[in-house]
């Protein structure tokens, strides 16, 4: 007889919501949310007065997490705005990307604010990354981030979702390794998040009127059609990856950044990705370009 998943991912939604964490059902094996969306919404129940999504439906009560997750095996998903949460995810670059890992770029991040690694509720994800559970800081709205600390560095605050531990996907399972308490998010990191970086001044300095060189074209072409192509759980990694990959030729003058804007973004939301994060993916990973990219003759 095969065996049930449902009691364990039960268990682990109710551990959560004992936390006092807003859980909501993800799909079996995945990290999409299980819960219709707009689009399908039947205007009745909880959605009667109007569609309300994941992050709003998201709860700490016993009685409808057992019903929800008795019905399927459903992955945790915890919503982080309404737990009062800021997750930091630290990544790790796949595909070959020279980028430092998330867990390095943290560690930067430490020693340059002068402290230690943070102890607190910790989860190792199945691609060996790490996530670090903060309390949220009363009266303050977080947003989410993407890429804008440091490389390979995301935060789950309002309008994020982050995988709860105890759920699985085809890679393996999220696994807590620091079972304490998700202490309060640090002043110094605080500070990091409500700080807005300034755009990279070199790089305005790059855009060049007039056509790209073939060179660049083929390349923009390539690389566009790889995110064109990627499946769920791979565009933003490759939207990224590929953004940064292109930005070379954006810093040697081949190609006009607003074109190589343009085009992934349009890659990124082709394939379902928000407008407002392929924008801030895209510029993320063309600053990285230019802090890191070599000189022509030596590449």
């Amino acid at each position: 007889m095969p065996h049930d998943p449902r009691p364990a991912l039960l268990s682990a939604a109710l551990t959560a919501a004992e936390h006092g964490w807003h859980v909501h059902p993800l799909r079996p094996g995945a990290k999409g949310s299980a819960l219709h969306g707009e689009r399908s919404c039947p205007r009745t129940g909880e959605c009667a007065g109007g569609h309300r999504k994941w992050e709003q439906r998201a709860t700490t009560d016993p009685d409808r997490i057992r019903r929800a997750w008795t019905a399927g095996a459903f992955n945790v998903g915890i919503a982080t705005g309404p737990a009062g949460l800021l997750v930091v995810d630290l990544d790790v670059p796949k595909d070959g990307s020279d980028a430092p890992c998330g867990a390095t770029s943290f560690k930067a991040l430490c020693e340059r604010a002068g402290v230690s690694w943070p102890v607190t509720y910790t989860v190792r994800t199945p691609s060996a990354g790490l996530h670090l559970y903060f309390q949220a800081p009363a009266g303050i709205r977080l947003p989410s981030t993407t890429k804008t600390v440091a490389p390979n560095i995301d935060t789950r605050a309002w309008g994020g979702n982050i995988v709860a531990a105890g759920s699985t996907t085809a890679q393996g399972t999220y696994e807590t390794v620091n079972d304490g308490p998700a202490i309060a998010l640090p002043d110094w990191l605080l500070h990091q998040l409500s700080t807005r970086p300034e755009p990279p001044q070199q790089l305005a300095a790059l855009r060049i009127p007039g056509r790209a060189t073939r060179r660049a074209e083929a390349a923009l072409d390539r690389e566009v059609a790889t995110v064109r192509a990627a499946r769920e759980g791979e565009r933003h990694r490759l939207l990224l990856t590929r953004t940064i990959a292109m930005g070379r030729f954006v810093v040697w003058g081949d190609i006009p950044r607003a074109v190589v804007e343009e085009a992934f973004g349009a890659a990124g939301e082709s394939v379902g990705l928000p407008a407002a994060e392929c924008a801030a993916t895209i510029r993320d990973a063309l600053a990285y370009s230019a802090r890191t990219c070599r000189p022509r003759e030596t590449a």
